[in-house]
């Protein structure tokens, strides 16, 4: 399957083999493991699907015995690659998922796939284009009452946002979703430190310094940017030289301890589209902050 997946005139040819003879509807699985989705769901299209799903599973190594230095599984002494599926794949599909559904071109119906062992991963797959979910690893953990609690946690979610069915915000999400070149490049936010949640562990001060872009100070050392706050472990974010990369949040333990505030420059939106275009310009501003 995944080496079918990777060539298009294939699937394209096999699929209209199946179709020539099927009596049910048939819905062609997509694998990940391609560089454009759309080229293999285009083929499925043409080839006369009735709808795709994906995503199949991601080819891995699990890991490698460093006693033998045979990869896991070891099968007599050798082994192979494997499929990756489970809460990992989720962001890779919905990637995926969103890349097909907001094509204009694509008409098939979407059945979603990868990590959705919640109502709200599933929730997040309609949003992206799908009309239906699949789960499985899912069930391998928690077995099939799984599958009634996320139904009720989605039912109860469509009540309280007034939606009656699937179709009602089915693909809403792909309107938002698009190619980084579209995105405002004026647009600017800012990590912000709440001193009272804060436990002064400094592991943002550690990350922004040895990861990222230096924009975060520690009280009294020595380079005078951190102001006398009272609060002597809580680091200091120099807004003027943060640039919204959101790392000091992920490694903060703290839930809502530090937030990404969004700054108003007072410029206007421009793409990297518009700019490379020459239609708009970035003022020297923004070259600077």
């Amino acid at each position: 399957g995944s080496a079918v997946g990777q060539e298009p005139e294939v699937l394209e040819r096999i699929t209209r083999w199946v179709m020539r003879y099927a009596t049910v509807p048939v819905i062609v699985k997509l694998t990940p493991n391609i560089t454009d989705i759309t080229r293999p769901g285009f083929a499925a299209q043409r080839g006369g699907a009735n709808a795709v799903s994906l995503i199949n599973t991601i080819k891995s190594v699990m890991s490698v015995d460093l006693d033998t230095m045979i990869p896991v599984p070891n099968v007599g002494g050798a082994s192979t690659n494997g499929g990756y599926c489970g809460p990992a794949v989720k962001p890779i599909a919905l990637n995926m998922v969103g890349q097909l559904a907001r094509h204009r071109d694509f008409g098939l119906p979407i059945s979603g796939i990868g990590g959705i062992g919640t109502w709200k991963d599933a929730a997040e797959f309609i949003a992206m284009g799908a009309t239906s979910v699949q789960v499985c690893t899912a069930v391998m953990h928690h077995g099939y009452r799984i599958v009634d609690d996320m139904i009720d946690g989605l039912s109860r979610w469509m009540d309280s946002k007034g939606y009656r069915t699937i179709q009602d915000f089915a693909g809403l999400a792909t309107q938002r979703f698009r190619n980084w070149e579209d995105l405002d490049m004026n647009f600017k936010v800012v990590a912000a430190i709440d001193p009272v949640k804060c436990i002064g562990c400094q592991l943002c001060y550690i990350a922004c310094k040895d990861g990222s872009h230096h924009c975060i100070y520690l009280p009294n050392d020595g380079t005078g940017k951190a102001p006398d706050s009272g609060y002597d472990r809580v680091p200091f974010v120099a807004h003027h030289e943060c640039t919204g990369c959101n790392l000091c949040s992920l490694v903060c333990p703290v839930e809502n301890c530090i937030t990404m505030v969004e700054v108003d420059r007072g410029l206007p939106a421009v793409t990297w589209k518009q700019f490379t275009s020459g239609e708009a310009t970035l003022p020297e501003y923004a070259y600077k902050h």
